[in-house]
């Protein structure tokens, strides 16, 4: 008999193991027939039981990250119909569903590691994934420059970790034309330094925050962006660090 996780990936219930785990570890997964709730992964069953899982809003994207851009979207009511969009960070591609589903005519994805995307946005003729390059050395790659000659940009959303954003900037300032704009949302444990966090990686002092907040202005005001929005997300990080965005115009 086959284990709850991989019954409910076979079914079509869930998009990754690690996926179908986390809905099941949430007291999401039914049995169809009895509304029991199952909650153990490695549960054993038939193949003939039939599973249902509740609704959940953090399942509407790709990652939780859909969700944090979806809320500077609507905050200040910015359209994305027919445009392209640079997704610096794609991952799992949480910034990149949220931008199709709010119309952007495709997303030019630039991801350092390899094989994080969800199959679902590998497989849309509006993605394009660029695996393995560096968000720091993005200017000179030559199927970046390609990418974005075929489809033009004139918007980028950012959503990277280990990294400051002050490193990617300079790149943004050369790729990105007059008149683009920047949708951020910038995690401060990668902003202030090992020194600013705690053991377990968290900023526990407020006033790292507004340190942030001028780190950001300063270097976006150098590198030709003018910040004309920040506020803090209303979703904490998954490590429960508290996180913000911005919204800023390329001069």
């Amino acid at each position: 008999m086959p284990r709850l996780d991989q019954l409910l990936l076979g079914q079509g219930l869930a998009r990754s193991r690690t996926r179908a785990q986390r809905l099941i570890r949430h007291g999401r997964v039914r049995r169809a027939d009895d509304g029991k709730v199952l909650t153990r992964p490695g549960e054993k069953l038939a193949e003939t039981v039939e599973l249902r899982v509740d609704d959940d809003p953090e399942e509407r994207y790709a990652s939780r990250a859909g969700l944090k851009l979806e809320a500077l979207l609507e905050t200040l009511s910015l359209p994305l119909q027919n445009r392209g969009v640079l997704d610096v960070g794609q991952s799992t591609g949480g910034f990149t569903d949220c931008a199709l589903r709010h119309g952007a005519r495709h997303v030019v994805g630039v991801e350092v590691g390899r094989d994080q995307l969800d199959p679902r946005l590998r497989e849309d003729p509006r993605v394009l994934c660029l695996e393995g390059l560096n968000a720091r050395a993005m200017r000179n790659d030559p199927r970046l420059r390609a990418a974005l000659h075929s489809h033009p940009v004139d918007v980028a959303v950012m959503d990277v970790a280990f990294i400051s954003q002050t490193l990617i900037l300079p790149e943004l300032a050369v790729l990105l034309p007059t008149g683009s704009e920047l949708l951020s949302l910038v995690k401060p444990q990668f902003e202030v330094g090992p020194e600013g966090v705690n053991a377990q990686g968290l900023v526990t002092d407020p006033n790292r925050y507004t340190d942030v907040e001028a780190k950001l202005r300063l270097a976006c005001d150098t590198h030709g962006f003018e910040i004309h929005h920040w506020c803090e997300s209303p979703i904490l990080g998954g490590d429960g660090n508290h996180e913000f965005l911005l919204y800023a115009r390329r001069r």
